[in-house]
């Protein structure tokens, strides 16, 4: 039976991610188990890796690294042994060169680029964005297999990755400007929604990456 591990380092709507992902995977017939962990030994066991990620980014770099252990094991799973890996909003963040919110703070470096303050050039656009937005898909990205650019998906953020290399963007949304609203290379994959609030768009993502064989 495949695991689907579920990062608790105590940050994130665990409860709501968690049933999201069941959901998700009711429909492929693969029998998986979705756990939320907090035990290093349990994410190197892991089949396939969510973190999510709700507040600061510092705040959240920092809860990681309470865990002893927790980022080498990550670290070992992902880019070790490949493990299909998923960031959720800030969880996607962390995934950063550094982070610049309330200082600077390094973040994981897996893929190389900045987390900056979200900035819309209209004035009138207030900052946390929140709510829905479409996106626009760029390339053919198992993670979106099915979704079409347009669709909308819902956002609570006041941050944006800017990863160093543009082919690690895999779609963009427009918010006074646009920003990476989902990134990824290799076996890693990033969004800055929340696919769990995203209803039937945000299931079909979640589905695809419960799928996807990098």
């Amino acid at each position: 039976m495949e695991v689907v591990a579920l990062v608790d380092y105590g940050s994130g709507n665990l409860r709501s991610a968690a049933k999201a992902l069941e959901r998700a995977g009711l429909e492929d017939g693969c029998e998986r188990t979705i756990e939320v962990v907090a035990d290093p030994a349990q994410i190197r066991r892991a089949d396939r890796l969510v973190l999510p990620g709700v507040g600061a980014f510092g705040a959240c770099m920092q809860g990681l690294s309470a865990i002893p252990g927790m980022i080498d094991s990550l670290g070992e799973a992902v880019l070790g042994h490949r493990v299909p890996f998923l960031g959720i909003c800030v969880g996607m963040q962390l995934l950063a060169t550094v982070g610049r919110e309330f200082g600077t703070h390094a973040g994981l470096d897996w893929i190389a680029g900045e987390v900056r303050p979200l900035a819309p050039e209209d004035p009138s656009l207030k900052v946390p964005h929140m709510g829905w937005n479409d996106i626009t898909i760029e390339g053919s990205h198992p993670l979106f297999a099915g979704i079409d650019s347009g669709a909308y998906v819902y956002f609570v953020h006041s941050y944006v990755m800017q990863p160093r290399d543009p082919n690690c963007v895999l779609a963009v949304a427009d918010f006074g400007g646009p920003f990476a609203a989902a990134i990824g290379r290799d076996n890693i994959v990033g969004v800055q929604f929340h696919p769990e609030k995203s209803q039937a768009v945000g299931l079909a993502l979640l589905a695809n990456f419960l799928k996807w064989r990098p």
